[in-house]
């Protein structure tokens, strides 16, 4: 892997980021990271070591709990001793920014420098402000509908990238209990199904806030997804059914589609043995992965665009932090350490910085080469063809979170967990209610919540 990269920044492409210690004066940062688990940190320890023999710069790295990161950031801005780079979670860049945390020249002057160009547009825009970013994109993930492409192929049918095409599968392919169609989320207590909703719900430009907060749901939309995931949960086995129902039934051969997250990737290929494939006798073989397809942007008839749900983390440069040297190590985890950075799990981070202006791809083709699995481990790009990886890091080009472009992330994440959407959403499944009585309770209960 190290070769690789220096292969990167010895063909140029790197921008002249590494400063000799003779250059300017040498720093001592401070880089909080939630990344706290020893081999994880490990890495990321490894990293600011290189990145210290380059600079002259010396980095602390310190383990920060993830639940603990807002209070521990809150209090150490007012008692002004915020560290110099954070790693943080999309919820915290527009509100750290607002509150004066984080230092948003300095992150659009990272941007910049690195060519916003390089970047996942999605991922640069959850973190936009006005003038620049609130910080800088490092990896990220998005939702996946993960389906078998061999049953799809044999059938004649599209990839399952809107609602008429994973209808259209359900109709050929459907046939209990030997195959159901669709593993849809119906357990209305987890927090599984709220996300498989906003995901489906973003498909179809359907948000329940606006630049405003909270909105009502457009009906006529709303109305499309109601009909498209009851359609989908009738297509499904019976009961209360979440994400261990989903991977079972797929990787027993017993489904057609489920809609999971990127950490199913391995697992697919036999490489953890505490979720094997069951779809024939070797536990350990890549033939379900090799039959799989996956669609990360996906689309309903009222947003033909289609959208893909995401999940990006950043490094964010903070109000106290020595300007010139943390922007020198946020740079530098962008190039020359980009591979450190990804390859502390690469089927959750996904580089959402593909390349250079030299060579465009150069990230996103070093990230294929990184192992992946716990108790067997093989590369990314040995497991799926490029087009699959092209797929899989193409969905943050469209990533969305409601509420993230109207600055209204907080008021999505209060109707999110209140959970009043999984619930109103199972009572027209189960036949309660009708889909246009549906939408009126949907927005009676969401303008309630606080």
């Amino acid at each position: 892997m190290k070769s690789n990269i220096k292969a990167i920044m010895h063909s140029g492409v790197a921008m002249a980021l590494v400063l000799s210690a003779s250059a300017v004066s040498a720093e001592e940062l401070r880089f909080w990271t939630t990344e706290e688990q020893p081999e994880r940190l490990a890495r990321q320890e490894a990293m600011a070591a290189d990145f210290a023999a380059a600079s002259g710069h010396t980095v602390s790295v310190i383990p920060v709990s993830e639940n603990d990161l807002g209070t521990r950031a809150t209090a150490a801005f007012a008692a002004g001793d915020l560290p110099d780079v954070i790693y943080h979670t999309l919820q915290y860049a527009a509100p750290w920014a607002e509150a004066g945390i984080l230092d948003t020249d300095a992150a659009t002057d990272v941007v910049e420098a690195l060519g916003a160009g390089t970047f996942a547009p999605g991922a640069l825009e959850m973190a936009a402000v006005d003038g620049g970013y609130a910080s800088v994109p490092v990896d990220g993930w998005t939702q996946m509908l993960v389906y078998r492409a061999d049953l799809f192929e044999a059938a004649g049918l599209e990839p399952p990238s809107s609602y008429a095409n994973v209808l259209a599968a359900v109709e050929a392919l459907h046939n209990p209990p030997s195959m159901y169609a669709f593993v849809a989320a119906t357990k209305i207590d987890e927090n599984f199904m709220s996300q498989v909703l906003e995901h489906v719900f973003l498909a179809n430009g359907v948000s329940p806030v606006g630049p405003g907060g909270v909105q009502a749901l457009d009906e006529a939309a709303t109305i499309e997804v109601l009909e498209f995931y009851k359609a989908i949960a009738e297509a499904s086995p019976p009961g209360d059914l979440y994400w261990d129902q989903s991977r079972s039934l797929y990787f027993s051969g017993n489904a057609a589609m489920i809609i999971w997250s990127p950490f199913i990737l391995d697992e697919l290929a036999g490489l953890r043995d505490s979720a094997p494939p069951t779809i024939n006798d070797d536990p350990t073989s890549g033939a379900l992965a090799a039959a799989t397809g996956i669609v990360t942007n996906f689309s309903g008839p009222s947003n033909p665009g289609g959208a893909a749900w995401g999940d990006v983390r950043y490094l964010g440069i903070t109000s106290d932090a020595s300007t010139d040297a943390a922007m020198e190590f946020v740079e530098y985890s962008m190039s020359e350490g980009y591979g450190a950075t990804l390859s502390i799990a690469p089927e959750g981070k996904f580089p959402v910085r593909r390349g250079t202006a030299g060579n465009p791809t150069a990230f996103a083709d070093l990230w294929a080469t990184l192992d992946v699995g716990v108790d067997r481990r093989a590369p990314l790009g040995d497991l799926y063809d490029a087009a699959m990886i092209d797929e899989i890091v193409g969905g943050l080009d469209v990533a969305q979170r409601w509420g993230v472009a109207d600055g209204q992330l907080s008021a999505a994440s209060a109707i999110i967990n209140s959970q009043v959407i999984n619930r109103y959403v199972r009572e027209f499944i189960d036949g309660e209610r009708d889909a246009a009585a549906t939408v009126a309770a949907l927005n009676e209960a969401i303008a309630a919540v606080q």
